[in-house]
């Protein structure tokens, strides 16, 4: 399907989009699923949204020069990063923030490799940007681990 000359999906594309969705839908579900608290929520549906645009916008049109260039492969470490830190905080709020903590200095530290092997200051500039909504979800973890606890101990 042609939208515009420079934007020509072929059947391949809807299904990876559609995947894409599908893995972002249920990772939110996975965050209902385990918490009714709408600060966890909150924090996880930034955490999972960035994870989503990271890997749309390096699909479409690379965060690093052209979707081409092999150097966007190190945002899959920010991905991963944030994916396993996930798991060893068991999906806890408090863990949570330190695995989004993680996720964004890994966004600048790419950001810093990028420069340092002489991609543009613009364009890392907008990756670099990405550290912002993973630096937000953390707080927001924090804030549920922080209501989290102010819960219990009224109890």
């Amino acid at each position: 399907m042609q939208f515009t000359g420079e934007v020509n999906w072929t059947g391949s594309d809807f299904l990876v989009m559609g995947a894409m969705l599908a893995t972002a839908c249920g990772l939110y579900e996975l965050a209902v699923w385990l918490s009714g608290d709408t600060v966890y929520r909150a924090a996880f549906g930034v955490a999972v949204f960035t994870g989503f645009l990271t890997v749309w916008v390096n699909l479409a049109v690379g965060m690093l020069g052209s979707e081409n260039n092999i150097e966007n492969l190190m945002f899959a470490g920010v991905l991963l990063i944030a994916a396993v830190g996930a798991l060893v905080a068991n999906f806890r709020p408090r863990g949570m923030a330190w695995a989004m903590d993680a996720a964004a200095l890994a966004q600048l530290l790419v950001c810093v490799i990028a420069l340092v092997i002489g991609f543009r200051e613009r364009g890392v500039f907008l990756a670099a940007c990405f550290a912002a909504p993973w630096f937000a979800s953390a707080q927001l973890f924090r804030k549920a681990a922080r209501d989290q606890e102010a819960a219990t101990t009224v109890q």
